[in-house]
């Protein structure tokens, strides 16, 4: 079961502890008791409740991996640096607990140790350029003072970007840690021989009075402000997972199960059961998805879905763990608990997509291929050039601006553009109820020009009822009758002739030899008399005479409602006029999507009149009526023919095919789990307004990362001609290695910190 470390091939997080598992199926069985395993089991839940077994974690099921943001590939089962880029590794699962991350522990002490050490060194070379007296310290003193300063800096506190350019070397892929071990190891080099060697070196390296500069203080300045982006960089990132971990914050760590007698105990969460009774109070967090049985409550879904106003739960209606119940009390049913809940699956669809690539960063992986050789070689034509037509000493300013142009290059920015705002713009995506399963969804979707949705479920509640009923003599009987044969389909518009005819109070009986025809109806026998409920269609094939009816049934339909006939022995017997009612937030989502340029197009399995009726009273710009679920694709396809980039919009089984074919498929989080696998974004609160929401994510998303690219591109487009003197000539200007340093630093944190403004957006 359980291995050593080097030997795993997974791991988990389980009571404070790694445990580290031979196989995936051994994780499995461990996730499902863990108390058969560790032999632990708090005494007080034990005493509570003896038969329950912990369920799987919601967070820490994929154990502590760490991984590269920069190259999701790169997966590791302990701390340390990407191999690729020399980045360090992040979790690749975000826990509750924030925990202190090795690498910046690391950083942080390097970067004040250094700090400590450089500042005597800056002081005696200032001191040396305001000229201060000589008495003080000799020049070969204030030398071997910096020597003495600057090598446990460089060697000690340099040593992991060291290590990180020889893995670049090994892996035959350089990077910022390549032209950084560079720059200052070759300073650092040079000054040592100098001040151990002066003899070695020519005239051409000497100054006026003689002299050989060392170059110490910028190895040491350079080392210490690397450190210190490091810091940064790594303080800023662990903020990218905020949205995730505030996510996490909503569980509660129990729940208060109510038993069959009545008593009522407080349970570790991790035990709850599938259909367990738990009591909610006022003001408390419901702990798992379920159902109420009994009471009543508010509750307050903003974290989740993004909507601010209240949701009324009352016996029968539906409750989300994370959640808080504002007001009342209620009994719920435990259905979903674990790693099954809303809330787990939300936290694992965001992970998942921030760690997913967009196909822009492809752009910016080309140029960083092709970026560290390019430095490389613009730094050695800097210093043959500077050496052979530069000013006196010439070897001394060749080698300055060689090491300039080196520091001051950083692919890291280019790296970072993409990455860290697709981790911010999805963390903040889930905070409004978006789901983003990947990268690519979210930078297609600003580019969708047409928006193709099923009209049942989507645009209304998906809760049909019949509103009309019209009868050739009794309304009760025509009721009573199709009942009778819906009672054997699973239609939901037969669940609405149900409901009616037990609300109504109707007897009704079994009918035999039922028969569902798709797309037309049902027939079958009721009380020994042939029975039908269907279309016109259907009518037609039994050779029951309807043209009297016609009128009526275009009736319903140009009302909006579904005409379904009745006949019995025969003879239509009536008319039922049925309504899947249009949710209360579709009108303005369809004006919100209008005014961000989409055309709307409906399809749907309802008669072209009803469809037609529908389409104009919400200003739906195209429709398809009488759609059987196979044609959806068809017409998906259609539109991409015409060149037209697609979103599909659905909630159901039958329209997991058209979600696929569609460019960006968004599935409404209140429809099946087929739908939600199928789709690139699912909306939480199945709310059309959730389209809207995620196409300005998406605008404001890609519009930070081109901010990122820009900027990374312009810095060293601009910064690496400067590094090497190209402005000299010109204005006497020469960019210090230092200064190039500092730069170099405030790049990679000032995209970081842009992809940061992300958690700001408004959606």
């Amino acid at each position: 079961m359980t291995v050593d470390p080097a030997r795993a091939a997974s791991s988990l997080q389980y009571g404070g502890k790694t445990w580290y598992f031979c196989c995936p199926h051994c994780l499995d069985k461990f996730r499902a008791n863990p108390a058969k395993y560790t032999g632990e089991m708090p005494a007080a839940t034990a005493a509570e409740s003896p038969a329950r077994t912990p369920v799987a974690p919601p967070v820490e099921a994929e154990g502590m991996a760490y991984t590269c943001p920069m190259h999701p590939d790169v997966v590791r089962n302990q701390p340390g640096s990407c191999p690729i880029c020399g980045m360090a590794l992040e979790p690749k699962v975000v826990t509750l607990e924030e925990v202190e991350n090795p690498e910046l522990t690391g950083m942080r002490r390097r970067f004040w140790t250094c700090a400590i050490l450089t500042t005597p060194i800056l002081l005696t070379t200032m001191g040396e350029m305001l000229g201060a007296p000589a008495a003080l310290l000799t020049r070969r003193l204030s030398v071997l003072l910096q020597l003495l300063l600057a090598t446990p800096v460089v060697l000690w506190g340099g040593w992991p970007f060291f290590a990180r350019a020889w893995a670049s070397v090994v892996e035959r892929s350089p990077n910022m840690f390549t032209l950084i071990a560079m720059g200052t190891g070759t300073a650092y080099v040079y000054s040592l021989i100098a001040t151990l060697f002066p003899s070695f070196f020519p005239n051409s390296f000497r100054e006026h009075g003689g002299e050989i500069a060392v170059y110490f203080e910028p190895a040491a300045v350079i080392t210490t402000l690397v450190l210190l982006g490091q810091v940064l960089e790594l303080r800023a990132r662990a903020r990218t997972s905020g949205a995730i971990r505030s996510l996490l914050g909503l569980t509660p760590k129990t729940a208060r199960v109510a038993q069959d007698d009545g008593a009522e105990s407080d349970v570790a969460l991790e035990r709850i059961q599938p259909g367990d009774r738990l009591r909610v109070r006022p003001g408390e967090r419901i702990p798992v998805d379920g159902v109420v049985l009994e009471g009543s409550g508010t509750a307050d879904e903003s974290m989740i879905t993004g909507e601010p106003v209240p949701v009324e739960k009352s016996a029968g209606g539906k409750v989300t763990g994370g959640t808080v119940n504002t007001s009342g009390s209620f009994i719920m049913r435990a259905e979903r608990v674990g790693s099954d809940t809303l809330l787990a699956h939300i936290v694992r669809m965001v992970s998942e997509a921030q760690r997913s690539r967009a196909p822009i960063q492809g752009v910016a992986d080309v140029v960083a291929s092709y970026f560290v050789p390019v430095v490389i070689l613009t730094a050695i034509i800097a210093f043959i050039v500077w050496a052979a037509i530069g000013p006196e000493p010439r070897m001394a300013f060749a080698l300055v601006n060689a090491v300039a142009v080196l520091i001051i290059a950083c692919p890291c920015a280019l790296g970072l553009a993409t990455p860290m705002s697709v981790m911010v713009g999805t963390g903040r995506g889930a905070t409004a109820g978006v789901l983003i399963r990947n990268a690519e969804a979210l930078e297609i979707l600003e580019k969708v020009d047409t928006l193709v949705v099923d009209k049942t479920g989507t645009l209304t509640e998906g809760k049909p009822r019949v509103v009309s009923v019209v009868a050739e003599r009794h309304e009760d009987e025509v009721v009573r009758l199709a009942a009778s044969l819906e009672r054997a389909s699973e239609h939901p518009l037969g669940a609405a002739i149900i409901r009616l005819a037990e609300e109504r109070g109707l007897q009704i009986p079994a009918a035999g030899q039922v028969q569902a025809l798709p797309g037309r109806g049902i027939t079958g026998r009721v009380e020994a008399r042939p029975v039908a409920a269907g279309n016109s269609g259907l009518l037609s094939e039994l050779h029951i005479e309807s043209s009297e009816w016609t009128s009526r049934a275009e009736a319903l339909r140009r009302d909006g409602q579904t005409a379904i006939f009745v006949a019995a022995d025969g003879r239509i017997a009536g008319l039922l006029g049925i309504t899947d009612p249009v949710k209360s937030s579709t009108p303005e989502a369809i004006r919100l999507l209008h005014q961000q340029g989409l055309r709307l197009v409906m399809v749907t399995g309802d008669h072209h009149s009803t469809a037609e009726i529908v389409a104009r009273k919400l200003g739906i710009d195209e429709f398809e009526a009488e759609v059987l679920p196979d044609r959806k694709v068809e017409i998906i396809r259609r539109l991409q023919h015409e060149k037209r980039i697609v979103a599909m919009a659905g909630d159901g089984i039958n329209d997991a095919p058209a979600l696929a074919q569609a460019q960006v498929g968004i599935a409404m989080g209140t429809g099946t789990d087929v739908a939600m696998e199928s789709a690139g974004i699912t909306l939480v609160r199945g709310d059309l307004r959730g389209i809207a929401r995620a196409r300005a994510l998406s605008r404001a998303t890609m519009r930070n990362i081109r901010q990122n690219l820009f900027f990374a591109f312009v810095y060293n487009t601009v910064g690496v001609p400067v590094a090497a003197g190209v402005l000299y000539p010109f204005f006497g200007l020469l960019l210090s290695p230092m200064i190039a340093s500092a730069a170099m630093t405030f790049s990679s944190v000032s995209v970081i910190g842009n992809a940061l403004r992300l958690r700001n957006a408004r959606l």
